[in-house]
């Protein structure tokens, strides 16, 4: 089944892409991100929201998406799923307020801030349906939202290629601002078009 090869791939890449992002802590800011400078300077505060709270809402999304550990431990799934809605709602608002200075220009603007604009606002969906016991729709949006929050691994991948192969930074961002996120965002309903998919128990 889909679900079943997805998630043991996705995961490893969620948690190491999350340890990743703390490098910070070691090397200093500047020296962590520095084609970020521009961010750095003028957005600090969005920016260290940002890049502290996404890597949270990467590591609890792996959590929340095992079929057992919501089965086994319900509370566990209900404590994490909070703390992943928090971190998005931060990390969320924090790239809203860095997009409109994104590298790339207009193009990476709006592929930014759109992303930002749903991510936020498939979690609150999904939260909103399991407050309402809409467990099946609240189930449907969290893949859409972990869709969005898995871009942070998509844009990875996609960079170093393009970087690598001689792509200044700039031009690589203005693809990768919608090239990071809409594929994800594609399988995802693909997903959960198929019957099989769709027929799991909540």
């Amino acid at each position: 089944m889909p679900r079943r090869i997805f998630l043991p791939i996705a995961a490893p890449f969620s948690v190491m892409t999350a340890f990743m992002s703390y490098r910070f802590l070691a090397l200093g800011v500047v020296p962590a991100f520095p084609d970020m400078v521009g961010h750095i300077e003028t957005t600090r505060i969005a920016f260290l929201a940002h890049v502290c709270a996404a890597p949270i809402a990467l590591v609890t999304a792996t959590f929340q998406l095992m079929p057992r550990l919501r089965a086994r431990f319900p509370g566990v799934h209900r404590w994490s799923g909070q703390v992943y809605a928090i971190a998005i709602l931060i990390a969320g608002l924090g790239a809203l307020v860095m997009a409109p200075g994104a590298n790339g220009g207009l193009v990476s603007t709006l592929g930014f801030g759109l992303l930002a604009v749903l991510w936020i606002g498939f979690t609150i969906a999904g939260i909103i349906n399991a407050r309402a016991g809409n467990i099946t729709a609240h189930r449907r949006w969290m893949i859409r939202s972990f869709a969005l929050t898995f871009a942070a691994v998509t844009l990875r991948f996609e960079l170093f290629p393009m970087v690598g192969a001689g792509m200044a930074y700039e031009d690589a961002i203005a693809i990768l601002a919608w090239a990071s996120w809409l594929p994800n965002l594609a399988v995802a309903e693909w997903l959960l078009g198929r019957p099989r998919f769709s027929a799991v128990p909540a």
